[in-house]
């Protein structure tokens, strides 16, 4: 197998093809819409992660102004580039920078924070958490809410045995070409609600011929977010909402 790298590394495939993944990905399916909700009509969004731009655009589009963070260069490029693409009055709502979730400081609050698609859950649930929240409480406007989606214990527990030779997705694009995903690796420790796999992406022509590969090492750690909700001065607006059974989404309101 070739090197390993980390999920969402220059030169890696699963930054290249994120939206190829997320838009197949039922899971996600009305997740905008939870994270529309937060926030009064025409209000101003941080977005903690954001990756490509998906939910970014898609609240532009709705009418908020977005700011966008994120940590990685080759997500931060397709988020641009996409940005670029799109109507100039709904370009200027959208905004992305390079940044970090755990040490931001904008000099402004917002309507709302959200952290979609298991950001959180990819840094380790202890100090980086903790700093995750302060920032998310820092850029609240008061009675603002705070949403961050992360994976369901249990399932991520009880996933299924490895078969290294098994596709798990497995889609044309555009080109002809096709993308496949392979779980080439998966462990799980508890303590601390520990995850981590290797997911191998490869890159086919019509004829399954790879012409390109690259094993990448997906990891996601998980507990209880409300302790550090408090900590940071929120406190739950909600129960936490199931999404697409592999999530839930926890809500927390700076009073």
């Amino acid at each position: 197998m070739a090197k390993v790298r980390p999920y969402y590394a220059d030169g890696g495939l699963s930054a290249a093809f994120y939206d190829e993944i997320t838009a197949a990905d039922a899971t996600l399916a009305g997740d905008v819409d939870l994270y529309a909700a937060l926030a009064p009509e025409g209000g101003a969004v941080l977005e903690l992660g954001a990756g490509s731009g998906r939910v970014t655009q898609a609240l532009a589009e709705r009418g908020f102004t977005v700011v966008g963070i994120d940590l990685s260069a080759a997500m931060l490029a397709r988020a641009e580039a996409r940005r670029k693409t799109l109507p100039p009055e709904v370009a200027a709502r959208m905004a992305v920078r390079r940044g970090d979730m755990t040490a931001l400081d904008l000099k402004r609050t917002f309507d709302a924070v959200i952290c979609p698609f298991f950001t959180l859950a990819h840094v380790p649930a202890g100090t980086a958490w903790k700093n995750t929240f302060a920032v998310a409480g820092r850029h609240l406007a008061s009675g603002g809410l705070f949403a961050v989606h992360l994976p369901k214990l249990d399932v991520m527990r009880n996933l299924p045995p490895v078969n290294p030779k098994a596709p798990v997705f497995d889609r044309a694009l555009p080109d002809g070409r096709r993308l496949v995903l392979f779980v080439a690796e998966r462990s799980f420790r508890e303590p601390p609600g520990k995850l981590e796999q290797v997911i191998e992406y490869v890159v086919a022509d019509a004829s399954g011929r790879a012409l390109q590969r690259s094993p990448e090492r997906l990891t996601y750690y998980m507990a209880d977010p409300t302790p550090f909700a408090e900590a940071a001065g929120l406190e739950p607006a909600s129960p936490p909402q199931d999404l697409g059974g592999a999530g839930d989404l926890w809500v927390f309101r700076r009073p």
